[in-house]
């Protein structure tokens, strides 16, 4: 999987180009996908995110910049072969469902093999069986109108795969349907990925959506403002270089402590800043305090988190949904773990608090309430000496002389050698927890 299925190389879309009124719903996007993922492209209303997607759907041609998919350049296709991207390459998903309301349900899911002259019989019964996959065969012979709009959305995903492409675009597909027809639509769409290993590229508005996706692109003003990563599926390679990359570009921008940081959490970039810092931080906490638990439990919990972070959902009901089993909208834990764990999550957030509320004349004296909490918490034995190292550790780190990589080997280092000579398991329990409590209060 070492080559991307899609290039979209400085892609610009503008209106009315040099006139009182032009409009650029795309500025200069540069975007790779890989084969197999899943990515949503999010944005507000009005920020490029569909003109994105029919670019690469080969709908809407760029003022400017390229778009390659599977190997061919978009700007390179004839009409002839445009036709054929959409027929066999692309399946595409609208909010409006674009059933044709005259023709039956099996006709509509069959028509684009119609115009390729293939025999009645043969697709007809391919796409019952994709009817019946998605537990809508007994509609195949209703009319549109007599449908429910998560029936319609099927059958509009049933139509989309009725030629086999790799490449499935969804644009707000459940804009236009209830909750749980949506959550329905949303799961087609995962297994579709997981299951059947499609490249699913999906448009969205709703925040709540984002977690079925591999990789969230953000945009704004037709730009592409960031990017958040829940499941890698890119090349380890690419990866590499892309953060090699970022790195090198920023690197005389980047604040001291954001430098500093980024030595204890490798997947921490520039691009991660602002609203984006936020899952990167539940990420990063939910990683500290929880382990021995599934990947939908914990998927569901660092959901949960980004809600306490965001101030979305209060500290005092994350207890409660955590403890809730799936089907009621829950992350499936047992009550016992579910109240250890808020427990923990809010002694680290108090803490962070704490630190973040002292003024500034105070912030001078913030490392000795940290060493006092670090002491308490890890029932750290210290003699003057000891404690006065201890202390001074503290200070550097809130003070960025140093980063967690020195703080680490000076806890670990004998109290002859001007260390405060705690042991290895311990120096590094308490780095991390200095860590994840700087991370929480920066703000980018």
């Amino acid at each position: 999987m070492a080559e991307p299925i899609i290039i979209v190389d400085k892609a610009k879309v503008v209106y009315n180009e040099g006139k009182s009124n032009e409009v650029r719903s795309l500025d200069g996007v540069d975007l790779q996908i890989f084969p197999q993922e899943y990515v949503i492209i999010h944005g507000p209303s009005g920020c490029g995110k569909s003109t994105l997607m029919y670019s690469i759907g080969g709908f809407q041609k760029p003022t400017s910049g390229e778009v390659t998919v599977e190997g061919k350049k978009i700007s390179k296709m004839t009409q002839k072969d445009i036709v054929k991207l959409h027929q066999t390459g692309i399946g595409m998903i609208f909010q409006a469902f674009y059933l044709i309301p005259t023709l039956t349900i099996i006709d509509n899911v069959c028509l684009p093999r119609t115009f390729m002259g293939e025999n009645v019989k043969k697709r007809r019964e391919d796409g019952m069986k994709l009817l019946q996959h998605f537990g809508i065969a007994e509609q195949a012979y209703k009319f549109p109108s007599q449908l429910s709009g998560g029936q319609k959305q099927r059958v509009a995903i049933t139509r989309s795969l009725v030629n086999n492409p790799q490449i499935i675009l969804a644009d707000e597909p459940v804009g236009n349907l209830d909750s749980e027809s949506a959550k329905n639509v949303l799961q087609i769409l995962k297994d579709l990925n997981e299951v059947e290993k499609k490249t699913i590229i999906m448009v969205t508005h709703n925040p709540e959506h984002l977690f079925y996706g591999d990789r969230i692109i953000h945009m704004k003003d037709g730009k592409i403002i960031g990017e958040e990563v829940n499941k890698e599926k890119r090349s380890l390679d690419y990866f590499e270089k892309k953060r090699q990359e970022e790195l090198k570009k920023d690197e005389v921008e980047l604040p001291s402590e954001l430098k500093l940081l980024m030595r204890t959490f490798k997947n921490l970039t520039p691009a991660q800043m602002g609203s984006l810092l936020v899952p990167f931080k539940a990420k990063q906490l939910l990683s500290h305090v929880v382990s021995e638990l599934n990947e939908e439990q914990l998927r569901l919990a660092e959901n949960f988190l980004r809600e306490v972070l965001f101030d979305n959902m209060r500290l005092g009901d994350l207890s409660k949904k955590l403890d809730l089993r799936f089907e009621e909208g829950g992350a499936n834990w047992n009550k016992r773990r579910a109240q250890s764990f808020a427990m923990r999550i809010e002694q680290i957030l108090e803490q962070a608090k704490s630190q973040k509320a002292m003024s500034q004349n105070a912030k001078a004296q913030s490392h000795l309430q940290m060493g006092r909490y670090l002491e308490t918490y890890f029932n750290l034995h210290l003699d003057d000496e000891m404690r006065e190292r201890f202390y001074k550790l503290m200070q550097s780190r809130f003070e960025s002389k140093i980063d967690s990589i020195a703080m680490k080997n000076q806890l670990d280092l004998s109290k002859a050698k001007g260390g405060v000579g705690l042991n290895t398991i311990t120096a590094e329990k308490i780095v991390r927890e200095v860590e994840i409590i700087m991370l929480i209060n920066f703000s980018g």
